[in-house]
């Protein structure tokens, strides 16, 4: 077999274990997989002494095109995913201006994404009180699947769901065969303690965390699993940031539930402590919390109870982060560059969590999860995305080694294993030692089993 790239001498992460073997590539798919190739390939990569991890696909970004490009774009924001190994992701339907939550939203946002984007990507489609009528027509163009929020998402032109509306929208895509992920946080009560703070005087950072405890979360969890139970929907819980939230949600889906679990490595890497330390950068919501917390939440994840480490990049300007009152800060952590290298520093290094999860994690849950069939694994017949990856390499995260727009990154000068040396998506080199290939652009990726049939 002739082929057009062959990947010579790397470990590979794959979900049967890790594997010493070449890749052989052909028309942007793996093709054959063994100890070693025949020579007479178009190019050959040397991974010697590298692990080859599957692209990362992180199914939780906020790049904000159209209309906040000024934010975060998809040129910035994925030249930051390379680099951090992704290969693909899924934008989310808010913050973008407007909304995706019709037809034609979806369709601006396609086409700035083929337009911009150095990654394959899905999109999100939003569900709020707003649009339950024009769900079949998102799922008609592709949608990765809908979003919602359980509580004020920031921008009112995407309000969140009360129980009628998610009740519905969870039904509706039941019947398109798609995942409705939710934002897990009761509104009453951050509202109630919001206005308490408020009362009260407080701006600080630890006000912040106050008006946002871990049963404001638990209390959403258990309505949005009752609604998904009683629907027989997916429900995607997004960014859950407790390890009581992931123990119902495993407990749910033990009973029957169509439930899987994500968290973001900020909830993993970081506490609330580091919150007053470093400010702005940090006020996320839910929001980080106690080293108690982080360890049962890095529990369950090695007990194998959660499914998807997704980065949740959600960058502002530096004026919308800058703020002697914590509360009126913008609230989302710029961490698309970093998600594998938390998974590897801190789990596999720090507390024993093997390769082949890491690659779970990032890559072959969510595509599973998502319908991506040809996502997620070094496999034959599978896309040839991957990362080339030394795990030797410690390093520190500069501010020049930042790919996306504005840089406000809380994980700048910490200690991290595991660099990543090179990024293909379909056996192309988007990143390779600190450059990349200007033309490469991605493509829309539409779940395979989803209903299509809409207009």
């Amino acid at each position: 077999m002739d082929f057009e790239l062959v990947v010579r001498g790397g470990t590979l992460v794959t979900p049967e274990g890790l594997r010493r073997a070449d890749l052989g590539v052909v028309a942007g798919q793996i093709v054959q997989i063994a100890e070693e190739l025949p020579d007479g390939s178009t190019q050959t990569l040397d991974a010697s002494g590298l692990h080859v991890f599957p692209g990362v696909l992180d199914d939780h970004v906020h790049f904000n095109e159209p209309g906040r490009t000024h934010w975060e774009g998809f040129e910035t924001g994925t030249r930051a995913l390379a680099a951090g190994g992704a290969t693909s992701f899924f934008d989310m339907p808010l913050n973008s201006s407007p909304p995706v939550l019709d037809l034609a939203t979806f369709e601006a946002k396609r086409r700035a994404a083929e337009q911009h984007s150095r990654l394959d990507f899905g999109l999100w489609g939003g569900l709020t009180p707003l649009n339950l009528d024009r769900l079949d027509e998102l799922a008609g163009a592709g949608v990765i699947g809908f979003k919602a929020f359980m509580s004020h998402s920031g921008l009112d032109e995407f309000p969140a769901v009360d129980d009628a509306s998610l009740y519905e929208g969870l039904k509706t895509a039941q019947r398109l065969g798609l995942p409705l992920a939710t934002h897990a946080e009761s509104d009453g009560l951050t509202r109630h303690f919001t206005a308490q703070a408020r009362v009260a005087g407080g701006q600080s950072a630890r006000d912040y965390l106050r008006t946002r405890p871990v049963v404001t979360e638990l209390e959403a969890v258990q309505r949005a699993l009752l609604l998904a139970q009683e629907t027989g929907a997916a429900l995607h819980l997004v960014h859950l940031s407790s390890g009581a939230a992931v123990a119902l949600a495993f407990e749910a889906r033990q009973r029957g539930v169509d439930v899987s679990i994500e968290t973001c490595p900020h909830y993993l890497h970081f506490t609330g402590d580091d919150v007053e330390r470093v400010g702005a950068a940090l006020k996320c919501a839910p929001p980080l919390r106690s080293q108690g917390v982080q360890d049962e939440l890095w529990a369950e994840l090695l007990a194998g109870h959660l499914d998807i480490v997704g980065s949740d990049h959600s960058p502002a300007p530096p004026d919308r982060k800058t703020s002697e009152n914590f509360f009126a800060l913008w609230g989302g952590i710029s961490g698309a560059q970093s998600t594998l290298n938390v998974l590897l520093t801190d789990g596999h290094f720090g507390r024993g969590l093997p390769l082949e999860a890491v690659a779970a994690l990032s890559a072959l849950n969510p595509a599973r999860r998502f319908q991506l069939p040809q996502k997620g694994a070094l496999q034959v017949g599978m896309d040839a995305d991957f990362a080339l990856v030394d795990l030797g390499r410690e390093f520190v995260l500069e501010y020049n080694d930042l790919q996306d727009r504005w840089k406000q990154n809380p994980y700048v000068g910490g200690n991290y294993r595991g660099q990543v040396r090179a990024t293909y998506s379909r056996g192309r080199a988007v990143y390779q030692n600190g450059q990349f290939d200007e033309s490469v652009r991605g493509r829309l990726l539409r779940p395979a089993q989803a209903d299509q049939s809409a207009p």
